[in-house]
């Protein structure tokens, strides 16, 4: 006989089960994975649009609402506005002035010009007119809105340009008479509050209540 001592049933059964674990096959998570993998590119090949890491959203074009407004058809924004009561008559020096017409816009236009902005553009129509015997230098360039807080909107210069509208800087004759155009531009939350049209003269201020 051999002098090799013989292996155990115990042991035997053990050392077969070892053997086999080397020999098994991949683990199951790796053909759950190809399998993905096949129904991935059956569902592509009848028609089907690959699938990817989510799209993340483009940034927000800053200029994105001006642009659109720029765009819209005009006048889309245009709004006439509803003149103050009581409506009276003031004087600058000898120039009778009168509020005839208020509307605000989000755009300023004059042939092929135009200018946009996401506040409002207020238009402000006056009628003026010399009563004296003299001629009235009047300079419209230090008009402004004041709202109830005190705080003060300069004639936007631009829109005044882009309009064709006056010089700010006129002298009436006697008994002279024409319309005068001023565009301000505020905030859209301002068209509802108390504005007052301030208007410079040698006598001191004149005021003119809008809304």
């Amino acid at each position: 006989m051999s002098g090799r001592p013989s292996l155990s049933p115990m042991l035997l059964v053990a050392a077969l089960a070892w053997g086999c674990t080397k020999n098994e096959a991949p683990p199951q998570q790796e053909d759950r994975t190809l399998a993905k993998l096949r129904a991935e590119a059956d569902r592509v090949g009848k028609g089907g649009a690959p699938s990817g890491p989510p799209q993340t959203q483009a940034p927000e074009e800053p200029n994105a609402g001006l642009a659109d407004l720029a765009t819209a058809d005009e006048g889309a924004s245009e709004r006439k506005l509803k003149l103050p009561e009581p409506n009276d008559t003031k004087h600058v020096d000898t120039v009778a002035v009168k509020l005839t017409g208020l509307k605000s816009s989000h755009s300023v236009k004059g042939g092929k010009l135009s200018l946009t902005s996401e506040e409002l553009f207020l238009r402000v129509q006056l009628v003026m007119q010399n009563v004296g015997k003299a001629p009235a230098p009047v300079t419209l360039e230090g008009a402004r809105l004041v709202d109830p807080a005190g705080k003060e909107y300069a004639v936007a210069r631009d829109a005044q340009i882009t309009a064709g509208t006056r010089e700010l800087r006129h002298t009436w004759g006697p008994d002279e008479r024409s319309d005068v155009v001023l565009f301000f531009e505020i905030p859209s939350s301002a068209v509802e509050e108390g504005l007052t049209l301030v208007l410079p003269a040698t006598s001191g201020e004149v005021r003119l209540a809008l809304r």
